[in-house]
């Protein structure tokens, strides 16, 4: 839960979720909109939970057992809960491991707000990997500060939103000492080629991804690895190929499959897809 998210939004996830318990910090707890019933351990009042049981609780899970549930946007209505289970999720994350040659010498930053799927591949993809996450607090990062924080804490891979990528390829290029980032990747919108060729020109990485994805797919199935003097290609940068065990379709309105270059509907599915709509069968058959 994002807690700058509107109140109804946040008691409206809390209740369709059907949470069993709230994970928090005090500050939280007078802004958040508990519903009824709804159990909540503040996790900085150590009073509270201090003489719960430190053993380890007898789980048993497999891969069809539920991973997370994020909402997305609700764009048209109320937002809908997607429910991603432990076997998409982990095959997901050790593929994008395997594609950005992620190693016990990365230290990612982490920058996402954890309402968003792409925030968890962030800190499990470095971790799973003997690499090390620096976390952004809630402060606003501007990207002058956020050149100082990669340069201190030797940044090595960091994923963003293709405007602050390029702010941050501005202000790099006027400082002309970028950090030893050797993995940069856009994500969240079209990377246009003015802010591929700057990121190249100014961060100087190893490599520039961008990735794609709607939350349903689980997080990125797609995602272009480019090196330095690949091209484009376009007026914005490629989706990239499938990651991990995934299929991909471009097909018509009829579903047909369209030939190579002809525009058309990409349909994914594969291994690498989410469990369905929380609570939401009819939804989930259809898509």
């Amino acid at each position: 839960l994002d807690i700058e998210y509107p109140r109804d939004r946040l008691l409206y996830m809390m209740q369709d979720s059907r949470a069993q318990l709230l994970l928090t910090h005090t500050s939280a707890l007078q802004q958040l909109p508990i519903p009824e019933g709804l159990d909540s351990l503040a996790i900085d009042c150590t009073e509270t939970w201090v003489d719960y049981s430190d053993d380890a609780p007898d789980v048993k899970l497999d891969g069809d057992n539920l991973a997370y549930v994020i909402y997305t946007s609700g764009s048209t209505g109320m937002p809908k809960g997607v429910a991603v289970s432990h076997g998409p999720l982990v095959a997901h994350i050790i593929a994008t491991g395997e594609r950005y040659e992620t190693s016990p010498s990365d230290c990612e930053l982490h920058f996402m707000s954890f309402a968003f799927d792409g925030s968890h591949e962030g800190w499990m993809h470095p971790l799973i990997n003997g690499a090390s996450v620096l976390i952004r607090d809630d402060s606003l990062w501007l990207p002058e500060y956020t050149y100082e924080q990669m340069h201190r804490h030797h940044v090595t891979m960091a994923v963003f939103p293709p405007v602050y990528l390029q702010q941050l390829a501005e202000h790099a290029e006027r400082d002309g000492n970028p950090p030893k980032v050797r993995v940069y990747c856009f994500g969240g919108d079209a990377v246009a080629q003015a802010s591929y060729d700057l990121a190249w020109r100014a961060l100087k990485p190893t490599y520039l991804f961008n990735g794609y994805g709607p939350t349903e797919t689980v997080v990125t199935p797609l995602l272009w690895k480019a090196r330095k003097g690949d091209p484009c290609g376009a007026v914005y940068a490629p989706i990239g190929t499938l990651l991990g065990n995934r299929s991909g379709y471009v097909l018509d309105s009829q579903l047909n499959l369209q030939p190579i270059g002809v525009a058309g509907e990409l349909y994914l599915g594969g291994e690498g897809v989410a469990r369905g709509y929380l609570e939401r069968p009819a939804l989930t058959a259809e898509r």
